[in-house]
This record gives C-alpha cells, structure tokens and sequence, in this order.
C-alpha cells in the first residue's frame, strides 16, 4: 500500500490495518490528497481497493503500479483484475479545458474515454495501449474486453471453439476491442471500423458516375483512405491531415486500418501507395489557398471530428469559407461526404438548440451556398458507437440524384464492376452492398421530425401525412351504383371503325375541397427510369413492334417527370385517373397536386419531407374546389410540371 502511495506520487501520513474475522486483512491509510483502502478475501483470491484523490496527477497510470503490487497470483492461476476510475466532486461546465494539462477534457465524466473505458468496472480486460499528446490534441488507444462478451466468428475459428464448449458463454476467449480516442471522443474501434469506414465512403462514391480524384479531410488512421483505394476507377488521391503524429501512432498501435496488402494492384499498406499525395497541413487553409485554375475533385470526404465536437482542429473545418472552398475544389459533378455524429431522435429538440446546434449551422452554412443543388442524410446502427452514425452527402449537381436513388442491383453492379480483386478472393467490401445501400435512401422519421421543428416551420412540412379529417373518394370498379365517379366516352369513327376520342369522368357525389382524388390508382402508377423508356425507343426502330410504339405513345401522353430533380424517373398513369380530361388553363382545373408548387419557386436543396415522400408528392391529387354531383373533373395540364 505504501508503495501504490509512492508510485502514484501522493503523501502518506498514516495507515492502519487489523485482521479480519475468520481471514483476511483490511487496511486504511490516510493520504495528504485524500486516502486509500483495501479488503483481502483469501478464499476467493480478492482484493477490493480504492484509492482517492483530490491532487492534479492522474490515477490511471497507476493502475499498473496496483496490479504488480497486489497481483499475486496463486499457484497455476492467471490474475484478473477489473477496475474503475471516477472523477470527484462538480464539473466545472463554463471551464475553458488547459492543454497544458495532461488531464484536460478527457478526464471530464462526460467523455467518452471516461464513460467507455474508465468508469465501467465489469471488463476484465482494459488495458492501456497508448496516451500521448501531439501537438494538437490528446491519443488515447485502449484494448477493451466486456465481462458479458462472446466470443465472435472470428474468435471461434481462432481457437477451434465447437458446439457445447461452455467457453461459447463466457468472455474467456474474445479478443480485446481496440479503441482509438482523440481529445476523449471515441473515432475507432477494430471491431466496427469495416463497417463505419464504408458507410462513410461508399454511398458517396457511387453517387458519382466515375470519381477518378479523390480527396480525404482527416482520416489519419487509414482506413478512409483504404475504401477509396478500393475503387479502380480512382487514379489520384489528395489526403489532407494535420496531425503527422497521429498517422505514425496509427500506422505502428492499429496498422491494420491502412493494410492495403490484399488489394490487387494496391501496396501493402495504404500509406504507400503510389497515387497518394499526403498532405500534411490544415485542411482549411489548404483549400482556401488552392488556386482556381488547378485540377477539381470528383470526390472530397470529409472524415473529421464531428461538427458537435468541440475539438479545437476542427471546428473551423465547418465554417461557410471552408466549406465553400472545398465546393470550389470539385468539379460541376462533384460531391462531398462527411460524417455528422450521432444520429437524431424523434425526442430532440428544434435543431438550432441543445447538442445537435453545432450541425444544424453545419446545415443551414451549406443550404446557403448556391453551389449546392442537392443533400442527402442517411444513418447507419452498426458503427461500434452506442447509438447510430449519421453521414451527409452534398451534391454540386442533381444528376447525383439519380445514383443515390440507384436500385440494389444497379449498386451491385456497379460494385462488380468498380471494385478491385482481392489476393484473399474473400470480397473487398464487407459490408457495403446494394441492399446496405438501398437502406440509405430513406432516412429515418427522426430527421424529417427534427428538421420540421424548424422556426418558421418548412412549407413542406405540412404535407407530411394525408389528412384524416379529409374524404378519400377512390374509383370503384366492382359497383357502378357506389362508384363515386362516372366515365364516358366519346366516339368517333363508324362500324369496325369506331375508336374512343376522348373520355371524361364526372362526379356522381358532392366532392369537398381538399378530398384525395382516386389515391389508389394514382398510387399504383408505373415508375419507370429514363433509361428505360429509351431503350423502349430504340427497341421501335426495329419495327414489327406495334404494342411497344403504343407503350411509348401512351408513356408520353399520360407520364410525367418526376418533381426530385435529377432522379430521372417518370411516373405513369395507369389508373382510372388517366381517364380525366385535362385543360389548358389552370383555372378552368378543379383537380390539382396534393402538395403544392413551393412559394419560393423552387424546392430547397436540403429536405428530408421532400426525399422521404417524394413518390407521394409526384402523384397524389385533390380537388381544388368544390365539386358539385354531375360536375366533370378536369385537371390542368401542366399540374405535374411546377415546382
């Protein structure tokens, strides 16, 4: 005990200690900074021990000194030991943290090193791999095992684990968890980082038709670098990260973040690949500085510190100045992917306020810009952090639409098309697939909750969900007599001749304004893409193929575009709905969109109300006025071209 005292750099002034009844010992000492006690149960090999403090040296690097001292072990036993380390007393919120302490910020309870790895006590591994301060900010690696951890796939194949074997239940054969952490914020961990590392760049850059240059914010540990590498259409790649010696610690304590050795036609580690340009500086001044004349991106990620992270090498990379100059670094169909934190709930507050604050100005800097046609959030739960990852996709253009809005199988395809061989055979991605990305596409309620939370409320966000309070009036087919609509005819032609010119439908009930028109059946319109509808085209040149020319005829009187710009889809009527009259007048309509034309003239850049229910926007109708019985329904013309 006197020794712990002395190694941990603390004063004795007294200790008393007494046997216990019927074994054991129990100890006490009385420290200048606080004290220190211990209880022994010999039967069961235990010792208890707490250790307090009010001085300013840290007690975690004395948890070695403790495990040497009282780790004795009995005959042919291993020793276990499990530990926690708490802070005393209040924080002090309003504190500036004082890099010139060793323990500044991290030790702070709310951190994660604190909360992850520090304060749980039922690990049975914990083990200090790393701390050190770089020139700008503080390296924490850890080796974390959880006492109510099993073993993994990966573990069992290791150890030869088969059915029954008890150790199946028990942490006894997993591997530790390597945890990177930067100023007391968890960045990695080995067992997840495949997949956070691919969320964050592969929905990117298959949102590009052909990224060929790549450049990388952050992303010191590699493994940003290693999926980008994993494209083979990239031919350069531009990384840019401030902290050289974080790179060196990441390279020799987690090398298998940039082992690229797997890789056909890569190095063995990412680092050294020959289409690397590593830059050493701060991002922002390097983009700031970058002339207009040289060559653009098709690809910048960001893979920083979060924008609520109060680390201070990042909180500038979100600024309008940087953020504005990393656009003017891409070319007109570039993108930008960053990751932005934790994913939001339905329960957070307006989105300018509390925690999430620091992204919300993230957002509104880049809905600001006018370079930006197009943004795209999406989360994912299986990133090794306690709750789900939210990334961010910007689009210079709205062609990129189009490629995030991909089926599953055009992903696949593409995947089998752009991504390198493996010495291994064993697939280079993982994780990321078409279905992985398909999930993506729509994201979660929690976003478009938040983002109507907005002060004033988005216009959009009032159309969010059909309005119960109004009728639905749906064609019926199987009864004439309770069919809300009546169709006719008119006929042209004589004999065998005889064809139908035009038809109309009139209202057989009363029809309020505001009721949903034939939902139904316009619900069920065929959405096909452009590429389709033009290998129909060519499909006609052929000849001999009249069904088809009559396919594309009735595709071009009775589709329209898709109002998401850039998607490329065209959604076709094929319900009863096709039946009613159009006018050319936009007054003479008594049928008109659900939602609609946005008041500025255009939709915003970023809405997850418009991402989310975009099919519900392209074909539900209602009626615009009072329909009296009797009265025909006509829609305007042009109702599916405006804003």
């Amino acid at each position: 005990m006197v020794d712990t005292v002395n190694h941990a750099g603390l004063t004795m002034l007294s200790y008393h200690c007494h046997k216990l009844i019927p074994k054991g010992v129990s100890c006490v000492g009385v420290l200048l900074e606080s004290h220190i006690s211990f209880h022994t149960w010999p039967d069961e090999g235990v010792i208890t021990l707490d250790l307090f403090t009010c001085g300013n040296n840290p007690l975690v690097p004395v948890v070695k000194t403790i495990k040497d001292l009282f780790g004795i072990p009995r005959e042919n036993d291993t020793i276990g030991m499990q530990w926690s380390h708490e802070l005393r007393g209040f924080r002090n919120k309003e504190k500036v943290p004082n890099r010139g302490n060793d323990n500044y910020a991290v030790l702070d309870h709310n951190s994660d090193l604190s909360l992850m790895v520090w304060s749980p006590i039922d690990c049975p591994i914990k083990e200090q791999i790393v701390s050190k301060l770089t020139k700008f900010q503080r390296v924490d690696i850890w080796d974390l095992v959880g006492l109510e951890e099993t073993p993994s796939h990966n573990d069992a194949l290791k150890h030869n684990l088969q059915p029954g074997d008890p150790r199946w239940h028990t942490a006894e054969l997993v591997s530790p968890t390597r945890m990177l952490f930067l100023d007391g914020t968890l960045q990695s961990e080995s067992s997840s980082q495949k997949e956070y590392h691919e969320a964050l760049v592969h929905a990117g850059m298959f949102s590009h038709a052909d990224p060929k240059r790549v450049a990388i914010v952050g992303g010191a540990e590699g493994a940003t670098l290693r999926e980008v590498l994993k494209h083979k259409t990239v031919d350069s790649i531009t990384m840019i990260e401030i902290d050289e010696e974080l790179i060196d610690i990441s390279k020799t304590y987690m090398p298998f973040m940039s082992d690229c050795s797997d890789f056909v036609g890569r190095s063995e580690n990412c680092f050294d690949d020959e289409i690397l340009d590593l830059v050493t500086k701060d991002a922002k001044e390097w983009f700031i500085d970058r002339k207009a004349n040289q060559e653009k991106f098709d690809v910048v990620i960001v893979d920083a510190m979060e924008p609520e992270a109060s680390s201070a090498i990042s909180k500038d990379l979100y600024d309008t100045a940087h953020l504005e100059a990393i656009l003017n670094s891409l070319t007109d169909e570039g993108i930008m992917a960053i990751q932005i934190g934790r994913a939001p709930t339905i329960l957070d507050p307006r989105p300018d306020i509390g925690f999430n604050a620091p992204r919300e100005a993230l957002f509104k800097n880049l809905e600001a810009l006018d370079s930006v046609e197009a943004m795209f959030v999406y989360e994912d739960p299986h990133c090794g952090f306690s709750e789900p990852r939210a990334f961010m996709i910007v689009c210079k253009s709205e062609t990129c639409r189009r490629l995030f809005y991909a089926t599953s199988d055009e992903i696949d395809y593409e995947i089998y098309s752009r991504i390198v061989k493996t010495h291994s055979k064993i697939r280079a991605l993982q994780y990321f697939d078409g279905i992985t990305h398909l999930g993506y596409q729509v994201a979660p309620k929690a976003w478009e909750t938040t983002y109507c939370r907005r002060e004033p409320t988005p216009f959009e966000c009032s159309y969010r969900h059909l309005d119960f309070k109004k009728p639905i009036f749906e064609f019926n087919f199987d009864s004439e007599e309770e069919n809300p609509f009546k169709v006719t005819a008119d006929w042209e032609g004589e004999g065998e001749d005889m064809y139908i010119s035009n038809t109309h439908v009139f209202a057989n009930v009363d029809i309020p304004k505001g009721s949903y028109v034939m939902p139904e059946h316009l619900a069920s319109s065929l959405s096909l893409s452009q590429k389709s509808i033009e290998n129909l085209k060519e499909t006609t040149e052929y000849g001999g193929v009249s069904v088809i020319e009559d396919f594309v005829t009735f595709i071009e009187k009775f589709g329209h575009k898709s109002k998401a710009e850039g998607t490329q889809r065209t959604l076709v009527e094929i319900g009863a709905s096709y039946l009613i009259q159009e006018v050319e007048k936009k007054e003479d309509a008594n049928i008109g969109r659900w939602i609609p034309p946005h008041p500025e003239g255009r939709r915003p850049n970023y809405s997850p109300v418009y991402e989310r229910h975009r099919l519900s926007f392209d074909v539900f109708a209602v009626a615009t006025q009072d329909i009296a019985k009797g009265t025909e329904l006509l829609k305007y013309k042009g109702m599916w071209e405006e804003p």
